[in-house]
């Protein structure tokens, strides 16, 4: 039997970061008078370093030695095989899982958060304020900007407030300070509490707060991060898939099938965008990005222009959109509660390159049982997506009697999650699938806005 563990020697660790958009066509952001925006129109939220990242279409970006220095207290992380599952399945199928959760946040949102935190650094900037749904994105912060010496504040989603309160313990242990959003504190929160009281918040509404306490600071030396969605941020994450590939080198693998939870798709473009880099350029292979069906942004919106927060500070952002005022309903995978997604993403799935799937929550909470019992480890509630997906996909090689090679991006760990398998295991724990008139409804809010240019990438 081949290796179980495909271990990357620490020098083969990758050195710089891909960009998509070498390779792809995009529809510009726009402004308030729908025109294209200017870097300098970001100046007020992103430190310019990042800006000029966000707008480059250099193939390879060179990675920072400070940041390779963070990175490796965790990277290269492992290419495990899944043989447990697989014998479980009785599958032809290999599957092979990309293990994010080693990192000391516990998920792969480090891989964005140490390069934002140090280019945040060399550009003078002294605190930082972001959003947050379950936790992971705001832990991962504060702890890059504990080790760049920046402050930290994060909004986070009331829900996930709520549901996972070791997840602010993480972040102040780091020395950040977590807030539930919507909160007094800004313009954009005591709006959404006057509109609904009890609203258990959204991703749209946290990032509004968090942008608006960075842009109101008259002192110049706040900014604004952002833990997915925007180019830069799924840049910094391609650091998995180009991982991943030298991995399944090394023992003469090339996957058929590549499966990433996508809520903003940061993990899932982190993964895939090497391999979707092969695909443009002939190679077969299946690339399905997972999402809840509560909030079905791929599956189920229109791809349109639409704000990426609840206030409409962001501006106009070509992608798949179920509207900007939209709140999912308060399911446990709190990190891909958002109404949007990553522009990149949004295009290469109207392209047709991606091909989005979404699954209920007791599918996933059955996947990452079965997980757990087999390969041990207890996935969180976002990468039970992708687990879902993959259990469905290693069913269908053993109907078909293929052997394939199924690559899965393990995003993070659900130690801090266990209250909601709990309520699973208990039987308290329900599907909520968006309907058909929710769809219709957002639709009709999003009908006034402008269409991206269907555009086809070389």
């Amino acid at each position: 039997m081949a290796a179980k563990h495909i271990i990357l020697p620490a020098d083969e660790m990758p050195r710089q970061w891909y960009n998509i958009l070498a390779d792809i066509k995009m529809n510009p952001p726009l402004g308030p008078d729908g025109n294209p925006i200017n870097p300098q129109d970001l100046a007020p939220v992103f430190p310019m370093n990042l800006i000029e990242q966000e707008v480059s279409t250099e193939r390879w970006i060179d990675i920072p030695e400070p940041v390779l220095d963070i990175l490796r207290i965790w990277r290269p992380s492992p290419l495990t095989r899944a043989t447990a599952l697989e014998k479980a399945l009785g599958t032809p199928a290999r599957i092979y899982y990309k293990n994010e959760s080693v990192s000391p946040p516990g998920s792969h949102k480090p891989n964005t958060a140490v390069p934002q935190a140090y280019y945040n650094k060399m550009f003078g900037i002294e605190r930082i304020t972001t959003e947050t749904g379950a936790g992971q994105w705001g832990s991962a912060l504060s702890f890059a900007c504990q080790q760049f010496g920046i402050e930290c504040k994060v909004f986070m989603v009331r829900v996930s407030f709520d549901q996972k309160p070791y997840r602010k313990a993480m972040m102040e242990t780091w020395g950040g300070r977590c807030v539930p959003s919507p909160s007094t504190e800004t313009k954009a929160g005591r709006d959404a509490l006057a509109k609904d009281p009890d609203t258990p918040g959204s991703l749209g509404t946290a990032i509004s707060e968090a942008i608006e306490a960075a842009i109101s600071d008259t002192t110049g030396k706040t900014r604004y991060a952002l833990g997915s969605v925007l180019n830069h941020v799924m840049l910094h994450q391609t650091i998995i898939g180009l991982e991943t590939k030298k991995q399944l080198a090394m023992v003469g693998e090339y996957p058929d099938v590549v499966i990433g939870c996508a809520g903003g798709g940061s993990n899932f473009a982190g993964l895939a965008f090497p391999f979707v880099c092969d695909k443009i350029n002939g190679k077969d292979l299946a690339i399905y990005p997972v999402e809840p069906a509560a909030c079905p942004t791929l599956t189920r919106s229109p791809f349109v222009y639409d704000h990426g927060d609840t206030a409409r500070y962001t501006p106009l952002l070509p992608m798949h959109s179920l509207g900007h005022d939209f709140v999912p309903p308060p399911i446990h995978a709190g990190g891909l509660r958002y109404h949007g997604m990553a522009p990149t993403v949004s295009q290469l799935v109207d392209e047709g390159i991606l091909e989005p799937r979404s699954v209920v929550q007791s599918k996933c909470y059955e996947a990452a049982l079965l997980w757990a019992r087999t390969e041990g480890f207890i996935p969180a509630p976002e990468t039970a997506h992708a687990i879902a997906l993959t259990v469905e996909e290693a069913k269908k090689a053993k109907e078909e009697g293929k052997e394939k090679v199924i690559v899965v991006g393990f995003s993070g760990h659900g130690l801090l999650d266990l209250g909601a398998y709990e309520k699973f295991l208990s039987g308290e724990l329900h599907d909520v699938p968006m309907t058909d008139a929710q769809v219709v409804d957002a639709g009709k809010i999003l009908a006034g806005h402008p269409t991206p240019q269907h555009l086809k990438s070389t």
